[in-house]
């Protein structure tokens, strides 16, 4: 009966530990998918993000990251920074309206950056890597969705390419998503640049009222010594003259 028991119990520990490392799995790759850092950006101004690559295999090493900015939302201006031991190549396409950026009329815009890893730069297995991008006038719209190609060294591709879904649920395979809030009206910083000017005359009074007082005291110590030389002379011509 002990050795069933024993037998028993480890069966289940077995299957107990089978099944926690299927929900493991099954969720691992969902919580490390490519995304976009920061997560949002204001329209109309310039942005520096980041695109993160966590690696999932365990096996291969990421060696290759494509990422598609998206057709809906041109961006006129954008740059990368270098990341040692990769390189990058940009892709443009026409547009039409012509992007507006510091008065110049631009035909084109850029469709698509690819980063290549050279050497021993790939992403190894339990690391990541961060692809930073300049962009900007940012469009005025609520979202940027980026569709990202993760190529591992074993020929297999990530495609995150997934648009947010409906109702809040994260889809399989997750595209990137850039969050643009609306710009703050020009005149939205002229109220509390009056309020706080209320303090510096409220100052000024208090600084004119002190000066006006001491110039009150003054002149009534003027005065009082006035009166006292006038006695003092009065008490002198008063006195007899002693004579030798």
């Amino acid at each position: 009966m002990t050795r069933f028991r024993r037998t028993a119990t480890a069966a289940a520990a077995l299957a107990i530990t089978a099944a926690a490392t299927a929900v493991l799995g099954f969720a691992g790759p969902a919580s490390a998918h490519v995304t976009v850092n920061p997560k949002e950006a204001t329209q109309g101004g310039y942005a520096r993000v980041a695109f993160r690559v966590p690696n999932e295999s365990d096996t291969a090493s990421t060696n290759k990251l494509e990422v598609v900015l998206p057709e809906n939302a041109p961006v006129g201006s954008v740059s990368t920074m270098p990341v040692p031991g990769w390189t990058v190549a940009t892709e443009k396409r026409k547009v039409d309206p012509p992007i507006e950026v510091h008065g110049s009329q631009l035909t084109e815009a850029v469709s698509k950056i690819t980063w290549t890893a050279t050497g021993d730069a790939a992403v190894k297995p339990g690391q990541f890597q961060e692809f930073p991008v300049s962009m900007g006038p940012l469009p005025k719209v609520d979202t940027m969705v980026f569709k990202v190609l993760q190529t591992y060294s074993d020929g297999n591709i990530s495609r995150w390419i997934d648009d947010p879904a409906p109702g809040g649920e994260e889809p399989e395979h997750p595209a990137p998503v850039l969050t643009l809030a609306a710009a703050a009206p020009e005149g939205a910083a002229t109220t509390p640049t009056a309020a706080v000017a209320a303090p510096d005359d409220a100052d000024d009074d208090e600084g004119n009222g002190l000066a006006v007082g001491l110039g009150v005291a003054g002149l009534v110590a003027g005065l009082a010594g006035l009166v006292l030389g006038g006695l003092a002379f009065t008490r002198t011509r008063r006195e007899p003259v002693v004579k030798a």
